[in-house]
């Protein structure tokens, strides 16, 4: 609005269109929610009117359907849908979750408003900024034929008897026309801003929202990686093991010779195939895990990094599965970086549950200079803990140590049994 040519731009047209689309459609609410309102009412008595009663209370969605597409016209970033899929298919599924919704209720909220008062202030800003000055500008025309080129009705107020008054006020007209091009663009901007402030998701509703889609993203991923783990452990690896014993026993079969000298060599193929497919189902997701919890996948992760690591990690139970893998990958990647990069003669892994989060520390004694977002493979898993409103915090300084520490807010699901925690204190 602030260009000189803005009068002369499509934006007045739109904003006008936006206006009268305005007037239209909130006509119609009116009515919609008049007749429904009232038949449900009437008919309530006998529960034939319970139904119209409902529809009059979910008529804010359709509303706010239109009225997000109404706002392309002056706005072109679109306004989001606050609504969540149901969990389950049907109309039962679709109604429950409707009602229970802040939104809903917000919508139903901006049809009552939209009916009862903002198309009459639209129909007004448009019959003002519009109306007025196309009467007359119309003057001249309006004094060339039906005044019979005498006299013309101005507003319907005063008279005009001379072309130069005639021509004067359609000059004034077309002042009034482009100040009205202003009113009509201010005007569209503050219905726009009203309708998104009231019908797209509040802050806290869309930050929930979200976290709650990537904490569904991070609990299918781990249930994929599972399922993975799972077939490749009962599929292919039993049929390499298979196959590694059949290879065993007809290279025992074979006479010495050319054929003997194949099946040995087919025999041990198939044996270190075996072996990279154990380690890809590790890395996939550790049955250790899995079975055992974090504090004995952590030992075994210890146990075959190729430096001699420490750990110093007690639980009071089982942690929740997401927490579990996240922590576990995170110590892994930590634990293959200080193997590649730090130079390192020792490491340690500690910490434990305290005031309900997990903490884990990984230190080492090389010559430091880390950065979690250089190649370091922290970058993701830090994503990863920030989805289960965790932590990850890198301390590297040039000559060491290096000392990364996770914080992951739980509670534990499963807690450790009696005797088990008894053994382990004797």
């Amino acid at each position: 609005m602030t260009r000189p040519g803005f009068p002369l731009s499509a934006w007045p047209w739109r904003s006008a269109l936006y206006l009268l689309s305005g007037v239209l459609t909130g006509a119609v609410t009116l009515v919609v929610l008049a007749v429904t309102a009232v038949a449900g009412g009437v008919l309530a008595v006998v529960l034939v009117g319970l139904p119209l009663l409902l529809a009059a209370a979910l008529a804010g969605i359709p509303v706010a359907a239109v009225e997000r597409r109404r706002l392309r016209l002056v706005d072109a970033v679109p306004a989001a849908d606050p609504h969540r899929a149901p969990v389950a298919t049907g109309l039962r599924a679709w109604l429950v979750t409707r009602l229970r919704e802040r939104a809903t209720w917000r919508e139903f909220g901006y049809a009552l408003l939209f009916a009862g008062l903002l198309w009459p202030v639209d129909a007004l800003a448009v019959t003002v900024a519009l109306g007025g000055p196309l009467s007359l500008v119309a003057t001249p025309l309006l004094m060339a034929t039906v005044g019979e080129g005498r006299e013309a009705k101005v507003l319907k107020q005063w008279t005009v008897t001379g072309w130069p008054e005639a021509l004067g006020v359609a000059l004034l007209g077309l002042v009034l026309l482009a100040a009205g091009a202003y009113a009509l663009g201010v005007m569209a901007g503050a219905r726009a801003a009203l309708a998104r402030l009231l019908l797209s998701p509040e802050p806290s509703e869309a930050v929930t929202e979200l976290t709650r889609s990537r904490a569904r993203l991070v609990d299918a991923f781990e249930a994929e990686r599972r399922r993975i783990e799972r077939d490749l452990h009962d599929g292919a690896q039993q049929r390499l093991v298979a196959l590694t014993m059949t290879l065993g026993l007809a290279r025992l079969d074979a006479p010495p010779g050319p054929l003997a000298d194949q099946l040995a060599k087919a025999h041990e193929e198939a044996g270190t195939a075996l072996a990279e497919l154990r380690e890809l189902i590790h890395g996939i997701h550790p049955k250790v895990l899995a079975d055992y919890g974090l504090e004995a996948a952590v030992a075994d992760a210890a146990d075959r990094c190729a430096i001699p690591v420490d750990v110093d990690l007690e639980l009071p139970g089982r942690l929740p599965q997401p927490v579990e893998a996240a922590a576990y990958f995170v110590v892994c990647e930590a634990l293959a970086n200080v193997d590649r990069h730090s130079a390192a003669t020792r490491a340690r892994v500690s910490g434990g549950h305290r005031a309900g989060r997990l903490v884990l520390r990984v230190r080492d004694d090389g010559r430091g200079g880390a950065e979690a977002g250089r190649g370091s493979g922290l970058t993701g898993l830090a994503d990863r803990v920030s989805v289960l409103d965790g932590t990850l915090s890198l301390s590297s300084p040039v000559g060491g140590p290096t000392l990364l520490r996770v914080e992951i807010p739980c509670e534990p699901c499963r807690p450790r049994p009696p005797r088990e925690r008894a053994e382990r204190c004797a």
